[in-house]
């Protein structure tokens, strides 16, 4: 049996000889005779160049013969469908721009296919590039969850995902006794071809569309999360202690006599992080961020760590979080509960008054938290003066007052050098007893929040410029440039507001900072907010350092959360063999090989991890709204497109005002300016607008929301 380390030099040979300038494409027959393989070897030729093609990275043609996509103009990538059939093809390991498939040019494919497609149309003057799709790799939803619906000799069932075009009709012996309204997961059992719809068999009921608690446990099986642990992991816990124990604490620096807290929300149960602070002689802070030492007990390649692996995440839900790692561990023997003794890795840093580190070092340690805050009380110390709290913390406020004089001093430094800090309001949605929404609220940061997210920072940027420059396998948060192009629209938009991008076409992290201060406060400020934020590209973990922009950090790193992410988890076992000095020439090019694909997988697990989230906000959002129907309330036009306006009201809600329910008028949409002109009467919305509507529709299954606009008094008058 070949070892995966000689199948993956097989792969790069054949890469390497694929790209020459002087390739032409070959059959297997042509290239086991250029590769001089022997006969016995020609079944392995064949599994590489299959895994290949899994992979994306080479394709064969109808005769069979061998090339890399881009050789016939194709590329490989994700389809990404749409309810009205036509799709887009995202490109995996490409900064390009998304690739247009128009509904006829489909072939079959449907939301999440991995496929290879022939670029027919090339991109021009801002139009996306067109494909058509001529080969299904690989399909990327075996499963699929939606509501079902019977007829008298047969059903279908309606996906909940938007992205999906077509029913898929149960034969009347597939369908577990299901009935009409029942959130259902089916198994895809034929494909379908040309016009006709797929197939499936329904494999599980998740109870009926009214069921309380039925909605978000659809949505976990739309994005295949598990909600249970395998059994050999289970087996696994019962050999993981419930305190810390003498061989534990075997060559650990000794650090339970600093004074250390925690800050967290008032329901968190993982708290992986807790700050000690003192201010030195020379006038230095000695800042220490202590992380709970969560590889000391996920060892490498058990089934603990394969399972975290593949989750990649923890994922926070409205009403449930889907954890990482078990609970014994997340809010156990991991969690920096306040008076246990707790393993962690510190990194603890001398810093000057201008926020500049002066000196660092990561040890591993043994540590005991003096007090668990939460982020409300310590905002009603330092900001509210809450004499009650500040008389039951007494022995602590001066602490509190230091970490907020050290948080401003660092927070002064990042915006100086043009860091963007956006100051987006977040919802807090709570549920009654049987998981339905009853309020959605705006959550402010605070002081709180800003001390521990500075805090956060310096410490997930000392680390990463450190590994950097010592050379070693590392993974780094890497947020990459604006793309141009994003920017000039942007640019075009807010000048219409009276900004000005300076140097759009080689922005800067501090022309887009100057832009959030200048709209701070205005009404058009959300709007723009989020428009800023659309032009960025997204973060990713990576194994180069490529900086990252929204910080305006030359390094940057995710340390500073082990029981919830993967890739911290990653690089604490990095920090830690290099503490031992165990990061040999053989565990480097282990490391090489090993960190692209954890930087990978863990960056879609992110996707993932954040859609699945939006979409139980937005259907939460949604169900709360739905006895408000005919109710009134302000808000301001978020979003503008040809087919409506998208109004967000000040709990963060938004809904759509279709364009046929603007009947006042025949209105015309400006894209070039953003805004509806009314032909007879000239009437202006504009992104920003504030505007008063009415609640039309909430519906849960699409999880949208209707308005219509309430016309002012003298409009009224005047249509009368």
């Amino acid at each position: 049996m070949e070892t995966v380390e000689r199948i993956e030099e097989k792969k790069q040979l054949i890469l390497d000889l694929m790209q020459h300038k002087d390739y032409k494409p070959m059959k297997i027959k042509e290239l086991s005779i250029l590769l001089q393989v022997p006969n016995n070897e020609r079944t392995l030729l064949e599994e590489v160049l299959d895994q290949l093609i899994l992979e994306g990275k080479i394709i064969r043609t109808k005769r069979g013969k061998y090339s890399l996509p881009e050789t016939l103009n194709m590329v490989i990538g994700i389809f990404q469908g749409n309810a009205k059939g036509y799709g887009f093809l995202i490109l995996e390991d490409s900064d390009s721009n998304d690739i247009f498939i128009p509904a006829d040019r489909v072939n079959g494919a449907m939301h999440k296919d991995k496929v290879l497609c022939k670029i027919i149309k090339s991109e021009h003057g801002g139009r996306k590039a067109e494909g058509e799709v001529v080969q299904i790799l690989e399909r990327g939803s075996k499963q699929i969850v939606g509501t079902y619906e019977k007829s008298k000799n047969f059903g279908f069932v309606i996906p909940d995902g938007k992205n999906f075009s077509r029913d898929i009709f149960i034969p009347k012996g597939d369908s577990l006794g299901a009935v009409t309204g029942h959130k259902v997961v089916v198994k895809i059992t034929d494909w379908g071809k040309d016009r006709r719809n797929p197939e499936g068999e329904i494999i599980e009921i998740l109870g009926h569309i009214n069921d309380p608690k039925t909605d978000i446990l659809a949505i976990i099986k739309e994005f295949d999360m598990d909600l249970d642990f395998p059994e050999e992991l289970m087996k696994e816990l019962e050999s993981i202690p419930e305190e810390v124990t003498k061989d534990d604490i075997q060559g650990r620096e000794d650090l339970r006599d600093v004074r250390m807290v925690t800050i967290d929300g008032e329901d968190a149960k993982d708290l992986d992080d807790a700050i000690s602070l003192e201010k030195l002689q020379n006038g230095l802070y000695r800042l220490g961020v202590h992380i709970a030492d969560v590889s000391h007990y996920v060892r490498e390649n058990t089934a603990l760590d394969k399972e975290a692996f593949k989750r990649g995440t923890s994922v926070y839900l409205v009403d449930r979080v889907i954890p990482m790692l078990p609970h014994k561990l997340s809010n156990g023997i991991c969690s920096l509960n306040e008076g246990e003794d707790r393993l962690a890795l510190s990194c603890i840093m001398d810093i000057d008054s201008s926020g500049i580190v002066k000196n660092h070092r990561v040890v591993e340690s043994l540590i005991n938290i003096d007090k668990r805050m939460t982020y409300n009380d310590v905002k009603k110390i330092l900001e509210d003066k809450d004499k009650e709290l500040i008389n039951k913390y007494e022995a602590y406020v001066d602490f509190f007052k230091l970490m907020e004089e050290l948080s401003v001093i660092l927070r002064n430094k990042r915006v100086k050098r043009g860091a963007i800090d956006f100051n987006f309001e977040e919802a807090k949605i709570s549920l009654d007893e049987e998981g339905r929404a009853i309020d959605v609220q705006v959550v402010e940061r605070n002081i709180a929040t800003r001390i521990i997210e500075e805090f956060m920072l310096i410490c997930n940027e000392t680390i990463a410029e450190d590994y950097f420059w010592r050379g070693l396998p590392f993974i780094y948060r890497s947020h990459q440039d604006p793309d141009p192009e994003k920017i000039l629209k942007l640019s075009t938009f807010i000048h219409n507001f009276g900004y000005r991008i300076k140097g759009a076409n080689n922005v800067h992290p501090k022309d887009l900072q100057k832009i959030l201060w200048d709209i701070e406060g205005k009404p058009e400020e959300a709007v723009i907010s989020r428009l800023v934020l659309r032009s960025m590209q997204q973060a990713r973990y990576t194994f180069n350092n490529d900086g990252h922009f929204g910080l305006a950090a030359k390094y940057y790193c995710h340390f500073t959360a082990p029981i919830r992410r993967y890739p911290d988890l990653q690089i604490h076992r990095i920090i830690k063999a290099a503490i031992n000095e165990k990061l040999d020439n053989r565990a480097n090019n282990r490391l090489n090989k090993k960190i692209p694909e954890v930087a990978k997988h863990c960056s879609i697990r992110e996707r993932i991890a954040e859609e699945a989230e939006r979409q139980t906000e937005q259907l939460k959002k949604v169900e709360f709204m739905k006895d408000k129907i005919g109710q009134e309330f302000d808000g301001i036009i978020s979003g503008l497109t040809s087919w409506g306006m998208y109004v967000e009201l000040p709990n963060t809600i938004e809904g759509l005002i279709h364009v046929t329910e603007m009947d006042d008028d025949y209105y015309i949409f400006d894209e070039q300016h953003y805004l509806f002109i009314g032909e007879r009467r000239k009437k202006i919305y504009r992104l920003g607008d504030k505007i008063r509507v009415k609640v039309l529709k909430a519906d849960t299954i699409q999880r949208t929301i209707d308005f219509s606009i309430v016309l002012p008094d003298d409009d009224d008058a005047e249509e009368e």
